[in-house]
């Protein structure tokens, strides 16, 4: 046992806001909790999927070294405040959306104009101030999906060439801070505790982003391992606060209807739409037909496509 790695196990979470929260993880093999700490908040920070403005086009606007009749700020200061607009997208298509606005007053983002796939996050954001009572403001935004930062010239080809092209920041997390301490099992005393917290800007948890840096790791390393497999300790650590039980351990409704959603490894998005319309196990995802798993909000045709894949997998 003494030549075996220590399994870590996630052993605390500890949920500051709806968006910030510090994962506990432990026990790690001397010397892991830095090399653990280190990859995933590289991850966190340049690989979890976001959404963002790409381009934009103002009603009477050529180009982006202009001003706006009737508005205070310049098309370069509307730029920079919609990179500050974040976004929840249900999906992977591109979204057009529109701002409308008439007469004097704030432009702010709850003013854009969304579909059952978009939530704004931050609708209290500013975009732009209008100081003349008979102005009025009318824009166009393409929202894509994808991860960490984008340039203009990495930016897709089929943009209008009316457009104006913005660089985008897709990442939805702010900060990560990570520390390492000393913990043991048994008479196993050298061993790491690693105390990572994540921030948020609220169009994913904390939690969702872990689980998701985690899984690209797992996938990166498990194409390089091949067939190799390296005997671990066991880890005592206890399951978190809120954890699932397995089904044999739960005694309820026998088969593999009280199944968690969770465990189904779907994707995040998918997962969330479902979890966000009170479908938490496989039971209640039978209880609806396929035009009512349509009809629940941010999930389409591709997450229920993506379901039925799962379930034929697992021959339910």
């Amino acid at each position: 046992m003494a030549n075996h790695i220590h399994t870590p196990g996630l052993v605390a979470v500890d949920d500051h806001t709806s968006a910030s929260s510090t994962f506990t993880v432990e026990p790690l093999h001397s010397g892991y909790g830095m090399t653990l700490g280190n990859s995933l908040r590289r991850v966190l920070l340049s690989s979890i999927s976001g959404a963002a403005v790409t381009s934009f086009k103002i009603e009477g606007v050529t180009h982006e070294f202009t001003t706006v009749p009737g508005v205070k700020e310049d098309v370069v200061d509307i730029m920079l405040n919609l990179k500050g607009v974040r976004f929840r997208v249900y999906g992977d298509e591109a979204q057009n959306l529109r701002i409308v606005k008439k007469g004097k007053g704030a432009i702010t983002a709850k003013d854009i104009e969304t579909n059952a796939d978009v939530e704004v996050v931050n609708p209290e954001h500013i975009i732009a101030n209008i100081d003349d009572d008979k102005a009025s403001f009318v824009m166009d935004l393409i929202v894509e999906v994808g991860r960490g930062y984008r340039t203009i010239e990495e930016g897709t080809a089929r943009k209008a060439s009316d457009m104006i092209a913005l660089d985008a920041v897709f990442t939805p997390v702010l900060r990560v801070r990570y520390k390492v301490e000393n913990t043991r099992v048994g008479q196993v005393t050298d061993l790491d505790k690693l105390l990572l917290t994540i921030e948020t800007d609220g169009s994913i948890s904390a939690r969702d982003a872990f689980e998701e840096a985690s899984a690209i790791l797992v996938n990166q390393y498990t194409a390089l391992a091949g067939s190799t497999r390296v005997a671990v300790a066991e880890s005592s650590a206890a399951a978190p606060a809120g954890g699932h039980q397995s089904e044999e351990a739960s005694g309820d409704e026998p088969g593999a209807l009280n199944t968690s959603i969770e465990d189904l490894n779907l994707s995040a998005r998918t997962t969330n739409a479902l979890i966000n319309n009170d479908i938490h196990t496989i039971k209640d995802l039978f209880s609806l037909n396929d035009a009512e798993l349509r009809d629940l909000k941010g999930f389409g045709s591709k997450a229920l496509d993506e379901v039925k894949e799962k379930l034929a997998e697992l021959e339910l």
